[in-house]
């Protein structure tokens, strides 16, 4: 049986086990998606020997950016990201695994955002600097949006929660939270914006998908704000994986 998987630490809530084995009973296919919740990301070198059979694997918080060092190759964009959520595993005829790196984070929130892009949003908020802000990076360049990534300290570009002003708001009326804020079990935090500023031009897009309506969401939904979680985004990011463990 081909076995596929997730590396993250925790996985407690995770997304892909559930979305996997839905599509491998619905579709008729004999293969297994397990969670490897790893304390360190060198350990993948275990799971590769006692699962001979792993043919790909994802890869979440907090091992986007550090899986990087074990991969044997990396897909374009990936590397210019600098991030990977998708490995694709592939053996020689000695059973030595090689493993190949990909971002289907960038498909995900692409398909996802661009249907509710107006006009109005050419400059944007990017809340979170891990490895999820990276293909968010990615995706609004592509599309042509100016970016400025906030986080809890300066360097790099970078702005801190304190410096956002009435200004700020109004010039970036797309909000991209990248961070773990909100999400279950700790539904009550949210990132520090002054969401006293938001207007109906603002969409507020959260990667997060448990819960479905973060407090960051709430609090924007509130100020007559267009929301996003990130449900149709995994969904989407997943599906591409799959494509990429059978291309």
């Amino acid at each position: 049986m081909d076995t596929f998987g997730l590396v993250g630490m925790p996985l407690s809530h995770s997304f892909s086990k559930s979305f996997f084995t839905k599509k491998f009973y619905d579709e008729g296919i004999d293969a297994q998606y397990l969670n490897f919740e790893l304390p360190e990301v060198g350990l993948i070198a275990d799971i590769l020997a006692s699962h001979p059979d792993l043919k790909g694997f994802n890869v979440t918080i907090p091992y986007k950016e550090q899986i990087l060092p074990y991969l044997d190759d990396i897909n374009k964009d990936a590397a210019e990201v600098g991030a990977v959520n998708v490995v694709k595993v592939s053996r020689d005829g000695t059973g030595l695994a090689r493993l190949c790196g990909y971002n289907s984070d960038i498909v995900g929130f692409e398909q996802s955002l661009r249907p509710l892009l107006k006009e109005w949003h050419h400059k944007a908020l990017v809340l979170g600097t891990g490895g999820a802000s990276k293909a968010v990076l990615f995706v609004l360049r592509k599309l042509g949006i100016e970016a400025t990534l906030v986080s809890r300290t300066t360097g790099n570009g970078r702005i801190t929660y304190l410096d956002i002003t009435r200004k700020t708001m109004a010039d970036n009326l797309l909000i991209i939270n990248t961070t773990p804020l909100g999400m279950s079990p700790r539904v009550n935090a949210f990132p520090d914006i002054p969401y006293e500023h938001l207007t109906d031009r603002h969409l507020c897009y959260d990667l997060i998908y448990n819960p479905e309506v973060t407090l960051f969401l709430k609090k924007a939904q509130e100020k007559g704000a267009a929301i996003k979680n990130g449900e149709e985004m995994l969904i989407l990011q997943a599906i591409e994986s799959w494509r990429i463990w059978n291309e």
